[in-house]
């Protein structure tokens, strides 16, 4: 799936994230790769300052959820079994930026790595690795 059909698909199936009003965006996708964009406004925020863990975590996420539909397509049941997430820096107000990585893809599982950094930073700001449970076929 491209960037454009992730984007589309997200909007309908993930519209409380994705689409007119909301704050994330897929920016670029390919074989199991994406990289996903938050635009972290006031609602993202922590007292401080910097965007919330909650929001980095929701972000690394859904990144994931991305890299993993660039291989096995539209499955909406593909749901998280595990995630670990390490705050790195505080990333000031704006947008971030999460480049997910698929490692490894099972009949059952998928492992991601996510690189999360602040737009236009070198630096991460946090690293997450997540475990996705893949439904079966059925048969």
């Amino acid at each position: 799936m491209t960037a454009d059909e992730l984007q589309a698909y997200l909007v309908t199936e993930f519209p409380q994230a994705f689409g007119p009003g909301q704050a994330h965006r897929v920016e670029a996708a390919g074989e199991g790769a994406a990289l996903v964009r938050l635009e972290a406004d006031d609602q993202h925020l922590r007292p401080g300052g910097t965007v919330s863990g909650p929001a980095l975590m929701g972000l690394a996420d859904i990144a994931a959820y991305v890299a993993i539909l660039t291989a096995i397509g539209e499955v909406p049941l593909a749901v998280t079994t595990s995630f670990s997430i390490n705050f790195l820096r505080k990333p000031a107000p704006g947008a971030v930026l999460a480049e997910a990585r698929l490692l490894k893809l099972g009949k059952r599982l998928a492992v991601c790595e996510v690189d999360l950094r602040a737009d236009g930073g070198d630096e991460l700001c946090a690293h997450a690795v997540a475990t996705y449970s893949i439904p079966g076929s059925g048969t």
